[in-house]
Order: C-alpha cells, then structure tokens, then sequence
C-alpha cells in the first residue's frame, strides 16, 4: 500500500462534529480482480458448466468469447448480461439460490482479498457508507457483497428481471457497465439526496480500465492492482495504485 493511500484509508480518533455526521464520506468497490482475485461472472458460468447444468462445449466457448471481449474493452454489455440470465430461466429461485450459496463457498470465498476487506472495514469503522459497484448481474452480486457485510441497498450491478419469482432473462435497466456505472450511481445518489445526504468526499477502487469514468469522477481514485491501460492512466495523473493481489 503506497503511504499517500495508507493515509487516506487509516482510522481516525477524532470524533465527527453535526457537520461531519450529515455529510458523510462514500467509498465504492469494484468486484472483479478488485475485491476478488477472480471475474465472479466468469467463474459463476464455469460452474454451472462443471455441474452439468448447461451444454459444456456451447456454454463455455460463448462465455469465454464473452470474457475476453470484455478484457479488451469491446463487450456489448446487454447481450452478455441477457446471455447469463438464460440459464436463470431454467429454474425455481430456490434451486438458484441454493446453487448459487455452493458456487459463492466452493468458487468465491477463497479468492476475496484481504487486503479488500481491510479496507471496506476501514471505511465501515470511519462512519463511511460503502457500495459495491459491479458490471456483473445482481443475482450474483448482492450475495457475495454480503460476505463483506454489505447490505443489498448499497449494492449497484447489472439488474436483472423477475416476475412471478422467476427470472425471464432480460434486464430492467443498463447494464452497470464502463460510463453507465456513473448513470445507477447518480440514480442512487438521487435516492440519498432525497433522504437528506450528500457526500462530503467520495473514494472509487478498482482495477480495471472499464472503470476510468467512476474514477474520475471521485474525489478519491484508487486503482488496486491495475490493468495495463489503468495503470499508465494513473501514473500520469498521479493517482493512487495498489497491490492487493493474493
């Protein structure tokens, strides 16, 4: 952890004045190769591969098409997104969340990053409120974001429909993807300015150059073991970078 960052991330003693407390600070989280070492999207398709609950050879050739159109930054987001959600289609919510507790124990829990949850428990203990922000599906996200003790309400992904209690593979609204992270997050802080909070100072973490509008626009970016044209994008402006690999 570069010094610059430590000193931004490290509690502090002094008690928050009225002011303070009605102007609180806001960090957001990527989830993939931020939080996790891993794509959790990516994995969740190779799980349902490895189980059998979809066609080997089809599923796992268009999901890995899918992966490195994203890597390189060409990813329409709405036809992966309606992709992944097929599968969802295929059975009772139940099942699906019963699957989905064995993919986040067997494929998730051992690639969250410790030095993540450092810092989500930094923020936490500060009095800051903390957001996942995540391109991947909220059937996926909202569990995994709860093993960082993150409610469902400050959660922001790709949301998917549901009618009847069954999921019918479209989506509700874009994809939280690249610049339209901005677009759920500004609906989001809409929601908070209308509770009377408004942020004093916002932090934004991630890894990834699919995310150089969401760290731009805080006042805070952090680029947490970056990808190649994140981390060229950060020297040059100077901005914090860091290793939280495993």
């Amino acid at each position: 952890m570069t010094q610059a960052t430590k000193s931004t991330i490290e509690p502090t003693a002094k008690p928050m004045t009225t002011t303070e407390a009605s102007q609180p600070e806001l960090a957001l989280f990527d989830l993939d190769h931020t939080l996790l070492d891993v794509d959790s999207d990516y994995l969740w398709g190779e799980y349902i591969v490895k189980n059998g609950l979809v066609d080997e050879a089809e599923y796992r050739t268009a999901n890995q098409a899918f992966y490195e159109q994203y890597i390189e930054g060409t990813l329409d987001a709405t036809e992966y997104n309606e992709f992944v959600a097929q599968f969802l289609t295929t059975l009772p919510m139940a099942r699906l969340h019963a699957l989905r507790e064995d993919y986040i124990q067997q494929d998730i829990e051992p690639h969250i990053r410790p030095q993540a949850v450092a810092a989500i428990k930094s923020h936490l203990e500060r009095g800051h409120d903390v957001v996942i922000i995540s391109a991947t599906n909220d059937f996926v996200v909202s569990a995994i974001a709860a093993r960082f003790d993150i409610m469902a309400a400050n959660v922001l992904a790709t949301p998917l429909e549901i009618k009847d209690n069954r999921y019918t593979g479209k989506l509700t609204d874009k994809p939280n993807f690249q610049a339209d992270k901005l677009y759920h997050l500004e609906k989001w802080l809409n929601n908070k300015r209308e509770a009377g909070v408004n942020y004093a100072k916002t932090y934004a973490y991630s890894d990834s150059k699919n995310d150089l509008p969401l760290l731009e626009w805080a006042d805070v970016p952090v680029c947490v073991s970056p990808d190649e044209v994140l981390h060229a994008h950060a020297l040059a402006h100077r901005w914090a970078v860091e290793d939280w690999a495993i």
